[in-house]
């Protein structure tokens, strides 16, 4: 065997299409996960969301069983779902852009580069990564919501299996494509906090403003989370102000898909292009 083919089997590729590997996406987790404010800040506003609101629910049947019926049921558990969504995407949005722009606000962007790695594999890697983080949130919030508004509906009507889990489905489809959102835009603007700020305000204000508008006009099904909202089982948009709004099933996909496109496209861009 020649002294070019050891060198090749021993050096690391850095070609620009190759696929980030398990190491790369376990690291980007790693240091996800070391953040322990992200962390906690994620898990209150996904789980501690839902064990307050139901406990809170709870202390006002238990204090006035005549004016407050159970804790649990059908209605308790789309307003909960609602409310949900509206702080598990500022979980989304805040673990996205930090691993979009965790390693430019740490200094150690010069550093991975210098590795070898390519900066494509970089970039990818943030994907899986920071979904092995939020999802797992995901799953245990909308776990322990479903099994309270069950387990603590009484007499009231129980939300149906089917529902519970198209509901789930949709708001992990829904967390993951403001993850992705986060992720592309923080890398492209390659600033965490206003990334926040943008994405805070379009999710906690445009969007819940033109959601209740009774006639928004051309262009509102343009938004991310209207189309995302379009998705949501037809219990779950009973819950939930959603104006004069009516999309088909191929222009919702077309919105998601042209937003996740050119937010990773962006971001993807940039990584490539930015100097070290």
């Amino acid at each position: 065997m020649s002294t070019t083919a050891v060198i090749e089997r021993t050096v690391p590729t850095t070609r620009g299409w190759e696929l980030p590997g398990f190491r790369l996406a376990q690291a980007e987790l790693l240091k996800l996960r070391t953040r322990r404010g992200l962390v906690l800040t994620s898990l209150a506003l996904t789980v501690g969301s839902v064990i307050v609101a139901y406990a809170i629910l709870l202390v006002l049947h238990l204090t006035d069983p005549t004016g407050h019926g159970p804790a649990g049921g059908s209605q308790h558990f789309w307003n909960g779902m609602y409310l949900l969504t509206a702080l598990g995407t500022m979980a989304a949005v805040l673990i996205g852009a930090t691993a979009g722009a965790g390693d430019l606000s740490a200094g150690v962007f010069r550093s991975l580069v210098s590795t070898g790695r390519s900066r494509r594999s970089l970039f990818l890697a943030r994907i899986p990564g920071g979904l092995a983080l939020l999802l797992p949130m995901a799953v245990l919030a909308y776990g322990v919501g479903a099994a309270l508004a069950v387990g603590l509906a009484g007499s009231l009507p129980q939300p149906a299996t089917v529902y519970l889990v198209e509901s789930g489905l949709w708001f992990l489809l829904y967390m993951t494509a403001m993850f992705l959102l986060a992720l592309g835009v923080s890398s492209f603007l390659g600033s965490r906090a206003t990334t926040i700020g943008i994405l805070a305000g379009v999710q906690l204000l445009v969007t819940p403003l033109v959601q209740g508008l009774h006639h928004p006009g051309v262009g509102a099904e343009s938004i991310l989370g209207i189309a995302l909202w379009q998705l949501a089982p037809k219990e779950l948009q009973n819950g939930a102000p959603n104006g004069d709004i009516h999309m088909s099933l191929a222009a919702i996909v077309t919105v998601l898909v042209a937003w996740m496109a050119v937010a990773v496209g962006a971001g993807l861009y940039r990584t490539i292009r930015r100097d070290a």
